[in-house]
């Protein structure tokens, strides 16, 4: 079976690689087509950052540089877009990035194999921050990189090199000629099938009308919409996919679109921009927001596809019920609404129809009286996956609780709302009793399991404590954790 072109940008020319099949993984394609084996496979799961590569892709007038895993990213995602590996960065006289000099001069590297995908990252810091003239502070170093780890340096020199990068001789990718060649691209598509083709191995439509008729046309295709779960089945469960059906070209879906009561999230708005839309509300979600997995994750996988996948264990889903969040479906006989813990019926199981996708979320605007927290408890303060996850929305006036929502994840077999902790809270005082009954509440509401991340007794534990801390929180108590924590030189 002959599988669509990929085309894209590297090293400032078109490449086109023809007959790729719609499941192959990007690093796969690098490492083993194309020889580019100075890209690491680590972990193979978008954990450990070894694999990290650079997309640039046109949105808006302008080229956005994104870091992203590439062990978990599908080959055909990066159609129409700019590529950059470790490989690729370095001048052609063979001079250092600042990205590879800063590396070199502060030691981040010793054994080297985590070396490439920190370069990667430090050179998406460099086209974003630094290119733009703004500071790179310890703080945002330590941000962007939280989705590369090492085994040897302890991160600091690495920090530093982040640092030391504006100090190095600029390299600056060449925007304007960059963008030419993405524009000529979307003028002159390479074949796939978008909006123009009813079936083939993968599916990339850029309109939504032609997307629903995709899905009612291949209901067994599978549904991607960043790839960060899905790459994960190719890898660890050796899943194989005749077609596949890719939301993230759709423009319509890509969209944050703001409204008087509420924000409405197209379900291929990335999570970064994502969650940079609810931070814009509620900017105490900030700190929750950049633990969602790492910087990479972030930038490859979406909202929608979060929501969409259904995990136990996904962080969105617990924040997304405790603000309100409704869901729209779609598919070419029209759309539905429900809430979004309606969505779910078992453990990663939902009340989509074969022909329907998620198209949008839309989440409430704040109310006056609101008091709003997500808790995320795992074992790695970065790029981790919850044990726990807890997110309580208290409106409260004259002292006595108006409206309680509370979503909890890591604790049932779909992300859950807390309705019985709900009920006890509603119309009653706000108190250190109230919010120890609601403790009780949820401990019992809720039967956990046991696995590599905590105990069932460990979960039901922290369950209940985590709303004494809201409670404490709420009475204006300083929070004393791993959140409040400042590394030294942050301020530098």
């Amino acid at each position: 079976m002959n599988h669509p072109t990929i085309r894209f940008v590297r090293r400032s020319a078109i490449h086109t690689l023809e007959n790729i099949a719609p499941d192959r993984t990007l690093l796969d394609l690098l490492r083993e087509d194309l020889a580019c084996t100075g890209t690491k496979e680590g972990c193979g799961e978008g954990d450990c950052g070894a694999c990290t590569v650079v997309l640039g892709a046109i949105e808006g007038d302008d080229v956005r540089y994104r870091a992203v895993n590439s062990c978990i990213r599908l080959a055909h995602s990066i159609d129409g877009m700019a590529l950059w590996t470790v490989q690729d960065i370095a001048g052609d006289d063979g001079s250092l990035h600042p990205a590879q000099a800063a590396m070199l001069q502060c030691h981040g590297s010793q054994c080297g194999f985590c070396t490439p995908g920190f370069v990667m990252s430090l050179f998406g810091i460099y086209q974003n921050h630094v290119v733009q003239g703004r500071p790179v502070t310890r703080a945002l170093a330590q941000q962007e990189l939280s989705g590369n780890l090492c085994r040897c340096t302890g991160y600091r020199p690495i920090l530093d090199a982040a640092q030391a990068m504006a100090a190095c001789p600029g390299a600056p990718a060449d925007t304007p000629a960059l963008r030419g060649l993405l524009r000529q691209l979307q003028t002159t598509p390479a074949g796939q099938a978008g909006d123009s083709a009813s079936a083939a191995s993968y599916i990339a439509p850029t309109r939504l009308d032609t997307l629903l008729r995709a899905r009612a046309a291949n209901p067994k295709a599978q549904v991607v919409a960043g790839c960060t779960d899905v790459g994960l089945w190719v890898n660890k469960q050796h899943r194989r996919f005749d077609a596949v059906l890719d939301i993230t070209r759709v423009a319509q879906l890509r969209r944050v679109e703001r409204y008087p009561h509420h924000v409405a999230i197209g379900a291929a708005v990335s999570l970064t921009d994502a969650y940079a839309a609810l931070v814009q509300d509620r900017p105490q979600l900030q700190v929750f927001a950049n633990r969602f997995a790492g910087l990479p994750v972030r930038n490859s996988g979406t909202l929608g596809g979060n929501v969409a996948n259904g995990s136990p264990i996904g962080d969105s889903m617990p924040l997304l019920i405790a603000l309100g969040a409704h869901i729209v479906l779609m598919s070419t006989r029209g759309h539905r609404e429900m809430p979004l813990e309606a969505l779910y019926t078992g453990y990663r199981t939902h009340v989509m129809a074969a022909d329907e996708l998620l198209a949008w979320i839309k989440i409430p605007l704040p109310v006056d009286g609101a008091f709003m927290r997500v808790y995320k408890i795992s074992k790695r303060f970065d790029d981790d996956i919850s044990a726990v996850c807890l997110a309580v929305n208290l409106q409260v006036q004259e002292g006595v609780v108006v409206a309680a929502s509370i979503g909890v994840g890591g604790v049932a077999a779909t992300p859950a709302r807390a309705r019985r902790a709900e009920a006890v809270l509603t119309g009653q005082p706000w108190s250190a009793e109230r919010a120890g009954q609601a403790a009780n509440a949820l401990r019992a509401e809720f039967q956990p399991i046991s696995d590599m991340r905590a105990s069932a007794a460990y979960r039901s534990q922290v369950l209940g404590n985590l709303m004494h801390r809201y409670w404490l929180e709420s009475q204006g108590t300083p929070a004393i954790n791993l959140e409040s924590f400042a590394l030294q030189g942050d301020a530098a």
